[in-house]
């Protein structure tokens, strides 16, 4: 089926679910969809491997609307898991939007909230549940949840879900829910661990991959600069949010505490409304967030990884890798949240000594080179600081380490010592030594 060629109608999709995809504004669908929605209609296993911003959550929502049809008796037929609170919104949206001209009923289940709410919108009857796999349990081990009527199960982002450690709780999951099933698994990355997922509950599966593993959508420019320290990284980050095409910014930090440290430098300058979000903030903060900048109210957003795979927002114009993620397949997740649904987008990533070791490993996932770029003229490099080059340094010993297990690393070496007597450096002892009084003894 051709591009050209292809449409929604030719899914036989019900008028209700043709009528929403309209409203939506689809024209074609995209090639996860073309792939997949005929094989999940025939009622086959799939695996679906495709990058971020590529449609596949309707991929999965489509037919499985199209199954579920409409409202039928109190207990769910569909089983939806997520790996994060914010995808599970974004999964919720999904199925809000193309269930608009059906009854179906829904429910989003995820912590950060009180269950109470949650639990009530099951008793009332639900036939879709879109969930992250520990609330689920909550619920289910309270005795609110009857399985016996899941036809369907959908892992989404399920190298995350491995990241993550979900793995204990998805096994539980699989044995609470009937045997006789639909299992659908989507993943951007196709690590050891999610085949090894997909091996444990996926029976004879279709795989249908629309980009080699852990591409890069070509829609997406990405440029490296490389920052020696993390006030040098502040200057370059006001250089970039002055100019204006700059227009919806997401920043992504690898720590809770330098995405807090980035926000409170940057709410006191005058670069626009800017919020910040991570496993700290509360859940109705994060969810205000995220609908400010989908809206265009807000212009930058500094965020986490945990927070990387629920940001569906197809106008952000630049994404910024504060810092280089230490788990490779958040770098593809990060840069995917820009250059969405066909749009252009730059990825921009800052990297200082340790992290360009990082980079190496990074271009090899996904197989391209990341282009160098000098830092601007105007951009104040500034000194390191002692401790953060320590840190650094460290941060090297330890990539070094985990290559070659035998390497001893920076703070292992014998150091020089300075003799005042003969006003020269010498190397320092080890092992064994004499005493004073001529005998050895083991140091």
């Amino acid at each position: 089926m051709s591009t050209e060629e292809a449409s929604f109608q030719d899914f036989k999709l019900n008028k209700q679910l043709l009528n929403a995809v309209e409203e939506q504004g689809y024209t074609l669908p995209t090639p996860i969809q073309q792939k997949a929605i005929p094989l999940i209609l025939n009622g086959h296993d799939l695996m679906g491997i495709a990058q971020t911003g590529t449609g596949k959550t309707a991929a999965f929502v489509l037919p499985i609307l199209f199954k579920v049809k409409y409202a039928q008796g109190m207990d769910p037929r569909a089983l939806i898991l997520a790996p994060t609170r914010e995808l599970a919104l974004q999964i919720e949206e999904s199925v809000k939007e193309l269930s608009a001209y059906t009854d179906i009923r829904y429910a989003a289940l995820y912590g950060g909230v009180g269950p109470k709410t949650q639990i009530e919108m099951v008793q009332k009857g639900v036939d879709i549940i879109i969930a992250t796999p520990g609330r689920f349990m909550d619920i289910y081990l309270k005795g609110e949840l009857n399985t016996k009527q899941i036809k369907t199960l959908v892992l989404d982002e399920a190298d995350k879900m491995m990241d993550m450690g979900f793995m204990p709780q998805i096994r539980k999951i699989l044995e609470i829910i009937p045997v006789k099933r639909q299992n659908l698994l989507f993943s951007a990355t196709m690590p050891e661990k999610v085949v090894q997922l997909s091996q444990e509950f996926l029976e004879f599966p279709e795989v249908v991959e629309v980009a080699p593993q852990s591409t890069v959508a070509e829609t997406v420019e990405q440029e490296l600069y490389e920052v020696p320290n993390l006030k040098s990284k502040i200057n370059l980050l006001e250089y970039f949010l002055k100019k204006e095409e700059f227009k919806r910014v997401l920043i992504f930090t690898r720590t809770k505490t330098t995405a807090d440290n980035v926000y409170k430098y940057l709410d006191r300058k005058d670069y626009g409304t800017i919020r910040v979000i991570h496993s700290n903030k509360g859940q109705n903060s994060r969810i205000n967030a995220i609908n400010e900048f989908k809206s265009g109210d807000l212009r930058v957003l500094v965020s986490t990884d945990v927070s990387a795979r629920g940001i569906d927002v197809t106008e952000v114009s630049h994404v910024i890798n504060f810092d280089v993620p230490i788990i490779y397949e958040d770098y593809v997740h990060r840069i995917g949240r820009t250059g969405r649904a066909t749009k252009e987008g730059m990825a921009i990533t800052f990297a200082n000594k340790a992290e360009l070791l990082h980079i190496g490993k990074i271009e090899k996932l996904i197989n391209e080179k990341i282009q160098v770029k000098p830092i601007p003229d105007g951009v104040e490099i500034t000194e390191t600081p002692k401790m953060e080059r320590q840190d650094i340094e460290r941060e090297i010993d330890t990539f070094k380490r985990r290559e070659n297990p035998d390497f001893k690393g920076a703070f292992h070496e014998k150091k020089n010592v300075y003799d005042k007597k003969n006003d020269k450096f010498k190397k320092k002892p080890s092992g064994n030594f004499k005493k004073k009084g001529g005998g050895k003894r083991r140091r």
